[in-house]
């Protein structure tokens, strides 16, 4: 190429470049059509050498993208990313309520045939173009442009309720330097000169009422917002600044900061499952949980309970992993990364799972003996009144060291001869597994169970001061990937300082976050939650698989990874891509929409007099929000679609980045047709040509019609396929 042209300038120059592919061909010298392959004149047959349009660049060539600093903070980004609050509080949850061990089974299956290769595939398409969400899928077929604006919007309303929980888990931080802890006792109230327990903590438990009452203050109703929580409000503040001040230089500030906040879990995760061993009745806790239950496996809904998990565990379709993977260089092994990210995931949720029901089962066998206490002193009771005869209980038991077996053998004498009367003396049976089998997730696992269980901890402030801590890093590990996946494809899209797009992304979403921190704001997270992610990130993914896999071509994308990797991924991948995830994420989805369909949509309030939680159904107005996110989500997939079938906007192909422009030009260096049995079945590279396969038509200036060679009267295709059309591939 000569090196006075603009190109050439431009490309040794630092100033951001964006050029259509119709002007850098216009741009260079004319083709040698005679010495080339595509000419019209040249046989099938021939061997004649390709003559390359354009020269093909060094692929790792400066372009002035922001790369990692090293591959030890660019895989610690994806794991922070992927590892979060649900590893810790729905992994053991579902485990539990799906057939302990059992469980396992259905969810590593699905981790490798609809997990590993949908991660694997968002991790290639954003080091093969890299661009963010919106540029990906704009590259990759423009019509479906609105994948990358969806997963946009699903990271909006994502972050929004996530970083409420970071707040939630400051303030419990902030708590948990004193001594005793604030909820390990309920409080008590002066009523004249008569003190007693408050009644709502009475009929609850002293950290089920310090959650709803002190820390949320939470109303009866989600009609009755309550007016602002200045407690939370404070806390979400808190934490929306240390999301800004990790994201506001891009990754070469949260690459630092995921060196600790990806790190410290793992820590404190480590001394928790040694703590929890040596408590009393871990061990219980742990063989309930993993004792496999082999009949839920035949169940569907344990089936697709784990095909959500693996799905949202692994952070796809969030455009955070596709974000994270722009910056890598092209000829990073994403096969091994993906891989590897993802077996952390599966192992930290299993370590997860130990250290919770290690915790739950020293919870349990304490709840366990306060029962037998209680029922016991009921027992003494009866027996002074004369309600129940001496002579019911065994001689050997001893009421000041009763155990749990003792009761058990009690319980069941004066079950069988008080036959018919048995119900009106009151008596629990305080059976372990009854305990083992209460199944608490989410909010209630974190801010109550495990709240609970820490209160009966020697030096319990020490150890909730670390566990609230690791929440935080958790929290802030997604959401840094969450603000990245957010933040990426605007800089890519629009010309904007990081620094001032970052701050005001945070300001926004602080003041749009205040809905959460109202006293009633606990029902519209579970809202969010509930609504706002689930089916809109299913299509998003599929749609992604669909567009890759049958729209750009999955042979085309398998030669891609090859010259990005320099090997062939396994055939595995293939028939995973084109068949088996997308009917997977095709059931998932049907699934999804059953199930919203047949449950009851509403919300668990709590009500004060009872002390306890009760499920009321949404008012038409929470309903018919609910269902806006999820349209909101969705919408701009037809929209984009509609517009750019129309020519209403432009196709977003027309500017290209640098490194866009120099993978068009490496695409266009190895223009030629290959059979699609040798692509398959070659093992040997130098077998099957390695073109770098393009994904349209090129367009000429109209942008309408195909570039033709008009000098010698005849239409001389590119060997571009037209993305519109269908690919034959099989």
């Amino acid at each position: 190429m000569p090196k006075n042209t603009k190109v050439t300038q431009r490309e040794h120059s630092n100033e951001a470049v964006t050029e259509s592919v119709a002007d850098l061909l216009s741009l260079e010298h004319p083709m040698d059509y005679k010495s080339s392959q595509i000419s019209m004149g040249l046989s099938p047959g021939s061997t004649a050498p390709v003559k390359a349009l354009l020269p093909s660049p060094d692929p790792d060539a400066e372009d002035g993208r922001p790369a990692w600093n090293n591959k030890m903070e660019y895989i610690l980004a994806q794991v922070g990313f992927s590892v979060g609050l649900g590893n810790v509080w729905r992994f053991p949850y579902l485990c539990q309520k799906n057939g302990g061990g059992a469980y396992l089974v259905p969810y590593f299956i699905l981790l490798l045939l609809i997990g590993i290769p949908l991660f694997f595939l968002e991790l290639a398409v954003g080091q093969r173009i890299r661009r963010g969400s919106i540029g990906v899928w704009n590259y990759v077929y423009p019509q479906l442009g609105g994948i990358g604006v969806s997963s946009l919007m699903v990271c909006g309303f994502v972050g929004l309720y996530y970083n409420v929980i970071i707040g939630w888990s400051i303030f419990y931080f902030f708590k948990s330097f004193q001594y005793p802890l604030p909820w390990a006792e309920c409080p008590i109230m002066i009523n004249g000169t008569q003190a007693m327990v408050v009644p709502e903590c009475e009929k609850s438990s002293a950290t089920t009422y310090f959650w709803y009452r002190q820390a949320l203050n939470i109303t009866s109703s989600i009609n009755d917002t309550g007016g602002l929580n200045w407690r939370m409000t404070l806390a979400l503040l808190v934490a929306w600044i240390m999301v800004c001040l990790a994201v506001i230089k891009g990754i070469q500030s949260s690459g630092k900061v995921m060196y600790f906040s990806s790190l410290f879990p793992y820590v404190v995760l480590f001394c928790f499952l040694v703590r929890g061993l040596l408590l009393k009745g871990a061990v219980d806790g742990i063989a309930h949980m993993f004792t496999p239950k082999l009949e839920k496996m035949l169940e569907p809904q344990v089936w697709r309970e784990a095909a959500t998990q693996v799905f949202f565990a692994l952070g796809l379709g969030f455009g955070g992993v596709i974000a994270f993977s722009s910056y890598n260089k092209r000829d990073n092994n994403c096969h091994f990364d993906a891989a590897l990210v993802s077996v952390i995931n599966f192992v930290t949720s299993i370590l997860a799972t130990l250290v919770v029901f290690a915790v739950l089962g020293f919870k349990a066998n304490i709840m366990n003996e306060k029962c037998v206490v209680d029922n016991a002193e009921k027992i003494l009771g009866f027996l002074n009144t004369g309600v129940l005869s001496k002579e019911l209980i065994p001689p050997h038991i001893n009421f000041s060291q009763l155990s749990a077996q003792d009761y058990a053998e009690m319980y069941g004498v004066i079950k069988t001869v008080k036959d018919e009367n048995f119900g009106q003396l009151g008596l629990d049976a305080c059976i372990l597994e009854d305990e083992l089998n209460k199944a608490v997730q989410g909010t209630g696992l974190a801010f109550i169970a495990f709240t609970e269980a820490m209160t009966h901890f020697p030096a319990s402030p020490f150890w909730s001061v670390m566990f609230f801590f690791m929440l935080i890093n958790l929290g802030l590990g997604s959401m840094i990937g969450t603000m990245t996946g957010i933040t990426t494809p605007i800089l890519d899209t629009f010309k904007i300082r990081k620094e001032i797009l970052c701050v005001a992304c945070c300001v926004i979403a602080f003041l749009l976050g205040l809905l959460f921190v109202q006293r009633s704001g606990n029902y519209f997270v579970t809202m969010f939650d509930d609504y706002s992610a689930g089916l809109p990130l299913t299509v998003v993914v599929i749609l992604e698989n669909i567009s890759v896999a049958w729209i750009y071509g999955t042979k085309r994308f398998m030669q891609d990874l090859e010259d990005m990797l320099g090997f062939r991924p396994y055939s595995f991948y293939y028939y995973m891509w084109r068949y088996v995830s997308p009917a997977i994420l095709v059931l998932l989805i049907i699934a999804t929409v059953i199930e919203m369909a047949v449950s009851p949509a509403g919300y668990n309030a709590w009500v004060e007099s009872e002390g306890a939680e009760s499920f009321h159904s949404y008012p038409p107005w929470a309903l018919a929000m609910a269902y806006a996110l999820i349209v909101a989500a969705m919408l701009p997939l037809p929209l984009v679609f509609i517009a750019r079938h129309f020519n209403l906007i432009s196709d977003g192909s027309n500017k290209l980045s640098v490194s866009y422009r120099k993978g068009m030009m490496k695409d266009m260096s190895n223009l030629e047709e290959q059979d699609e049995q040798r692509f398959i079945l070659s093992k040997n590279p130098s077998e099957a040509p390695s073109p770098m396969p393009p994904h349209r038509t090129l367009l000429g200036p109209g942008g309408a019609h195909e570039m033709t060679n008009t000098n010698y009267g005849t239409s001389t295709k590119t060997g571009y396929q037209n993305i519109g059309s269908p690919e034959s591939e099989l």
